[in-house]
């Protein structure tokens, strides 16, 4: 008999919190991290001539957190949402010598962040006595679309606008921009590697590097229309590497 999946629980829909509020200039920026560190949920990116790849790791836990956290930024337009992921350990196994570790952060268009200030604002967010508002925040498991299916851009480039959102790499950090549509979009994917790739895992062969199990997702794909310029984030499952 097959294993089963890992299965959806209220719990997953479920994460612990901080919120922040930071001052630059005249504006107040709302910050939503999580509220302890990320053990195993990892993000690289990989540059080359042709290319830049954003490579996103997941256990089952921790890429429910980030998959509820992205779910909240759909519903979140007045908050920046900053996943500290630098400083997660490295996948065994996994590894490229140019392959670079970053944070990730998503935020609406309304909030107007630049990238040239979230270096800034990132000092003061991890000041040693920066408040913070412990929460536990919970989402509504309907803002999460059906999770069969590829992701696939649509033909139309106003839907495929609506569902991809724009990126930036600054400061170490890949900051995503976009609406809740997007947001939901990419959630779909991370949510889809932690329910498939736990039975997988305990039947399926390893292979380090090559799509543990074959259970990954392109989240988003920034690749241009005629093939050249290979740019997705993509999503895959690894056990916990850490305890």
């Amino acid at each position: 008999m097959p294993a089963s999946r890992g299965p959806l629980t209220r719990d997953s829909f479920r994460v612990k919190i901080a919120v922040q509020r930071v001052r630059l200039g005249d504006t107040e920026y709302r910050v939503i991290r999580p509220a302890r560190p990320l053990k195993n949920g990892a993000l690289h990116t990989k540059v080359g001539d042709m290319y830049q790849t954003f490579d996103m790791y997941v256990d089952r836990a921790d890429g429910r957190r980030i998959g509820a956290l992205w779910l909240l930024a759909a519903r979140s337009p007045r908050s920046v949402v900053y996943l500290p992921m630098r400083t997660t350990p490295s996948v065994p196994g996994i590894g490229w010598d140019n392959e670079q570790p970053l944070d990730l952060v998503l935020a609406h268009p309304e909030i107007q962040l630049r990238p040239s200030r979230w270096k800034q604002l990132r000092t003061r967010i991890n000041a040693a006595h920066a408040p913070r508002e412990l929460r536990t925040a919970s989402v509504p498991e309907r803002d999460l679309p059906d999770l069969d299916g590829d992701y696939v851009v649509p033909d139309d480039p106003k839907k495929a606008e609506a569902l991809t959102p724009h990126r930036h790499v600054f400061a170490d950090t890949l900051i995503l921009t976009g609406g809740a549509a997007a947001f939901r979009a990419g959630a779909k994917e991370i949510y889809a590697v932690t329910r498939d790739g736990p039975p997988k895992a305990a039947t399926g062969l390893y292979l380090p590097g090559g799509c543990n199990y074959h259970i990954c997702r392109c989240v988003y794909d920034w690749t241009d229309r005629g093939g050249r310029g290979w740019q997705p984030l993509h999503v895959e499952y690894t056990p916990s590497w850490t305890r």
